[in-house]
C-alpha cells in the first residue's frame, strides 16, 4: 500500500495553516486524499488556499487556535463537513520570540505561553476526547487497527537542546515536549498515536515575526545551508501518519544536515 493510499478518506485538522509548515502540511495531506479543516488567524489566506485546492476536501475555520471556542468550532466543522470526527490533528500553531530570559521582550511572554502551551494543550485535550469517544479501543478487538488516529504536535530543537538566543521560546517547547509524551502514554493503550516532531531551523516567516535579527538569520543561513523548507517538515509528518495503526514514530528530531547547533 502506498503512503497516499494509507491516508485516503481520513479527516484532518491543521492549525497555523496560513503559511509555513502548517500550509505545507495542508497541501500534502490534501494531495494524499485527506479531507482537511485548515485553521489560522488570517482568514484571507485560508480562503485563498481553499479556493486554490478546491472546496470538496478542504474547509477554512479562521480564528485564534488557542481559544477554546475556536478549537470546538474546527473540530465540529470536521464532523459536520466531512461526516465524522477528525482522526488526524496537527497541533502546529505557535509563535517564537527572540532572546533569552534576560533579553527577550517580557511584554510578549504571556501571549507566547498562552498560544504555544495552553493552546496546544487545549487542542490536544479536545482532539483526544473526541477520538476516544468516537473510535474503538484495543480491548474491543482488532477494529482499531483498521483506521489510525493521530495527534501530531510540533515542538522544536530548542525544546530539547535549550539555546540562549531563544530560551523563553524554548521553554514553551520544553513544555510541549512534556505534554506530548504524557499524552502518548495516556492514549497509547487506546490505540491513539501522539507524535512529537521537533524541527530545527526552517525557512519561513517565523523568524521575522519572532523578532530575530536579520544578521543572525543570515549567519545561520550561510553556516547551515541548505536550510529545511516547510515541505521537508510536512513530508515527515505525512510519513508518520501514513504508518499502519500498530506502528508509531512518536518522537522525531529533524534538522538540516549541516546544523550542528542547537
Amino acid at each position: 500500500m502506498s503512503e497516499h493510499a494509507a491516508l485516503e478518506g481520513r479527516i484532518g485538522v491543521v492549525t497555523g495553516a496560513s503559511a509555513g509548515i502548517g500550509e505545507a502540511v495542508v497541501r500534502r495531506l490534501h494531495a494524499a486524499g485527506v479531507s482537511v479543516i485548515a485553521n489560522a488567524r488570517r482568514a484571507e489566506r485560508l480562503e485563498a488556499l481553499e479556493s486554490e485546492l478546491g472546496p470538496d476536501r478542504i474547509a477554512a475555520v479562521a480564528g485564534d487556535a488557542a481559544d477554546a471556542g475556536v478549537i470546538d468550532a474546527m473540530l465540529d466543522a470536521a464532523r459536520m463537513r466531512f461526516g465524522a470526527e477528525a482522526d488526524l490533528v496537527v497541533v502546529n500553531a505557535g509563535r517564537g520570540l527572540a532572546g533569552s530570559v534576560s533579553t527577550s521582550d517580557e511584554s510578549q511572554w504571556d501571549e507566547m505561553f498562552r498560544v504555544n502551551v495552553l493552546g496546544a494543550a487545549r487542542l490536544m485535550r479536545a482532539a483526544a476526547k473526541r477520538m476516544v469517544q468516537s473510535g474503538p479501543a484495543p480491548e474491543d478487538g482488532d477494529a482499531w487497527l483498521t483506521k489510525p488516529r493521530d495527534i501530531v504536535v510540533l515542538g522544536s530543537n530548542v525544546g530539547r537542546h535549550i539555546s540562549p538566543f531563544s530560551s523563553l521560546y524554548g521553554a514553551t517547547k520544553f513544555a510541549v515536549n512534556s505534554l506530548a509524551e504524557a499524552q502518548r502514554r495516556e492514549l497509547a493503550p487506546k490505540g491513539i498515536r501522539v507524535s512529537l516532531l521537533e524541527p530545527g531551523i526552517v525557512k519561513s516567516e517565523f523568524q521575522g515575526v519572532a523578532g530575530y535579527d536579520q544578521s543572525w538569520w543570515d549567519n545561520f543561513g550561510t553556516r547551515f545551508a541548505p536550510l529545511l523548507e516547510a515541505d521537508d517538515v510536512a513530508r515527515v509528518i505525512e510519513f508518520v501518519v501514513s504508518q499502519p495503526a500498530h506502528v508509531h514514530l512518536n518522537d522525531i528530531m529533524l534538522r538540516t544536515t549541516r546544523q550542528d547547533y542547537p
